[in-house]
């Protein structure tokens, strides 16, 4: 009888295995974002310990103890979006504001006076951290991820955001944690918000139109904000001119990041160096935060050019199952809250890579997934969970279109 009694509950174990499989295949959009995640975080590992020691690693000694910490915020990061898939995700959009509230609250605690530095710690002029003994945590991290959550819950049933008038409470949205941060002063970061706001609109159906003249009025605002900046932020700005004109006056003062990290990629040239090679390099060029800001620069010393294509396709790769889970759900708030989560991982890289090569100027924006950081690691793998759990529980039944109206 006993053994009957164990045979009777095999299968409904083995039914529940296959069902629970099943059910998680729905989350096939998401595979790529999955496999792109992996792939750069295992190679920042790599990376971060290339950037950290002129030791060649021979598979004998141990990992450079930045490269073994960058590897438990992975495992870190991996644990926390496994919890981001799992409740449901509209669940959240009902929480959003109020991890909004708390995420305002921690920027608003790095802005007060008396503050101990042995909390809030100021580098390079921002107060931008909270130092938890174990890791340091920046709050604005975590805000990019509530801000997506409100702004898509707030979108998802409306349709007054296609008048000039109904896109100002998303504007509002927008002010409350972008504020915070310039206070900070933190201008990359806070940066990022604004090309996520436009492409949840845009994907929201607001008219192309009114964009297109914000953004115009803008550029045309914009040289008005240059007097307000910080000394820093001028002369990277005053940098990035020199550099365009060809003008190398500044090479070994405010342009020399700049300088060094594109002479960095060019030595790598096709291919890249050895790894000895590169490591040496790395350590006699002095390139400043080259485990965090700079990493693409060690990418194309270590790897080449076609080496640094191969990451900017893992990140195509990501968007790619960013864009296929948007489009297979029906839902709207999953549909926005997909497309914002991209707003922001895009323009992350593509101002990340601009300041690697050049191109930008360098505002201290991390590069998702590979730059040295347990914040930023465990914000894109929170993403990472986000995109997954939407891919999975879409809903099964076939809504109407979100976002068509009338008159487009």
């Amino acid at each position: 009888m006993p053994y009957a009694a164990s045979s009777s509950r095999r299968p409904g174990v083995v039914s529940a295995i296959i069902h629970g499989a099943l059910s998680l295949s729905r989350a096939w959009p998401a595979l790529p974002t999955v496999v792109a995640s992996l792939a750069l975080s295992l190679l920042s590992i790599y990376l971060i310990d290339v950037a950290s020691t002129r030791d060649p690693y021979d598979g004998v000694r141990p990992l450079s103890a930045p490269a073994v910490r960058q590897a438990l915020y992975l495992l870190i990061a991996i644990a926390a979006s496994v919890l981001a898939i799992a409740p449901p995700y509209r669940r959240l959009g009902t929480l959003s504001w109020t991890l909004l509230g708390i995420s305002v609250l921690f920027l608003i605690f790095l802005l007060i006076p008396g503050v101990p530095a042995s909390i809030v710690r100021p580098r390079n002029g921002a107060r931008s951290w909270i130092d938890l003994g174990v890791a340091d945590f920046q709050p604005s991290e975590i805000a990019k991820i509530a801000y997506v959550l409100v702004l898509a819950w707030y979108l998802r049933f409306r349709r007054n955001h296609r008048t000039l008038s109904g896109l100002l409470p998303p504007a509002i949205i927008t002010f409350i944690p972008v504020g915070l941060i310039l206070l900070q002063p933190d201008l990359g970061t806070a940066a990022l918000f604004i090309p996520a706001l436009f492409a949840v609109l845009v994907a929201a159906g607001a008219k192309l139109r009114h964009l297109f003249m914000i953004v115009l009025i803008a550029t045309l605002a914009a040289p008005a904000v240059y007097p307000i900046l910080k000394p820093h932020q001028k002369q990277r700005i005053v940098g990035l001119l020199l550099q365009i004109r060809g003008d190398t006056s500044a090479d070994q003062d405010i342009n020399m990041q700049s300088v060094t990290s594109q002479r960095l990629v060019g030595a790598g040239g096709r291919t890249g160096v050895g790894d000895a090679h590169s490591r040496m390099l790395l350590h006699y060029n002095a390139l400043p935060e080259r485990r965090t800001d700079m990493i693409f620069a060690v990418v194309c010393n270590r790897f080449g050019w076609l080496g640094g294509l191969a990451v900017i396709g893992l990140y195509g790769l990501w968007a790619l199952g960013a864009i296929a889970t948007a489009a297979a759900c029906r839902e709207p708030f999953g549909r926005l809250a997909c497309i914002g989560l991209l707003g922001f991982i895009g323009v992350q890289v593509f101002i990340n890579i601009g300041m690697n090569i050049g191109v930008v100027p360098i505002v201290g924006i991390t590069l998702p997934y590979m730059s040295f950081g347990g914040s930023s690691m465990l914000t894109v793998w929170i993403m990472t969970g986000l995109v997954v759990n939407i891919a999975w529980r879409r809903p099964r039944v076939t809504l109407r279109k979100p976002f068509v109206f009338e008159d487009d």
